[in-house]
């Protein structure tokens, strides 16, 4: 009937695959349903319109995302500075897996949904918005520390913190232009441009994993 308790998983997974193919204003949910195998009542069932989907395509994204943030710029005892590098590796990496997998660097949902929706769904801006001054935060107390620490001059953190998550965002945004995900190979020396930082002193072996 299409309103079994997979339906609205498959009209999700089906929304954050083609909205991260094609953005979100060449959608309708005629194609939405039909990639995802479900009749068009379905949607309904479970989303009051293509909005209230690409909101829950936001919330699912950020879910996973802020997950990673936390287990790379939180957890373990690593220095700031290099769980600041490690954030930058990560996401390096994973857009050159991403265009391996498909050919082309898909860049940040966030970034190009803002692109796309900022000045169109205020609903979509708003959560947006409040994504980034999340990652902000979690910079932020990175940044902190190794003020703390002495190993950056910076007048205000969280204005540092935002120029640094602007630059990650950035240089995804290029390297989606360019479709070269070594674009994103500078996203270390500029930080440790922007925060006024020495590249800090690591055990043999440590950045190797990243």
């Amino acid at each position: 009937m299409g309103r079994t308790s997979d339906a609205r998983e498959k009209i999700l997974s089906a929304g954050r695959s083609l909205i991260e193919l094609r953005g979100y204003s060449a959608l309708g949910v005629a194609e939405i349903c039909k990639t995802a195998g479900v009749p068009k009542g379905s949607f309904y069932y479970f989303f009051e319109s293509k909005e209230a989907l690409a909101l829950a395509v936001i919330d699912e994204h950020w879910a996973r995302q802020e997950r990673d943030w936390t287990r790379v710029l939180r957890e373990g005892d690593e220095e700031p500075l290099v769980r600041l590098r490690r954030l930058f590796d990560e996401t390096e990496a994973m857009q050159r897996a991403g265009q391996q997998s498909c050919g082309t660097v898909a860049g940040c949902m966030f970034g190009n949904l803002s692109l796309e929706m900022s000045n169109r769904t205020e609903a979509v801006r708003a959560r947006l918005q409040e994504i980034f001054e999340a990652q902000v935060d979690m910079v932020a107390a990175v940044v902190s520390a190794a003020l703390e620490r002495g190993e950056v001059t910076v007048a205000d953190t969280r204005e540092a913190a935002r120029s640094v998550v602007a630059q990650v965002e950035g240089q995804v945004l290029f390297a989606k232009l360019y479709n070269n995900a070594s674009q994103l190979g500078v996203l270390w020396a500029n930080c440790l441009a922007l925060l006024g930082a020495q590249a800090p002193r690591t055990p043999q072996g440590a950045l190797a994993a990243l």
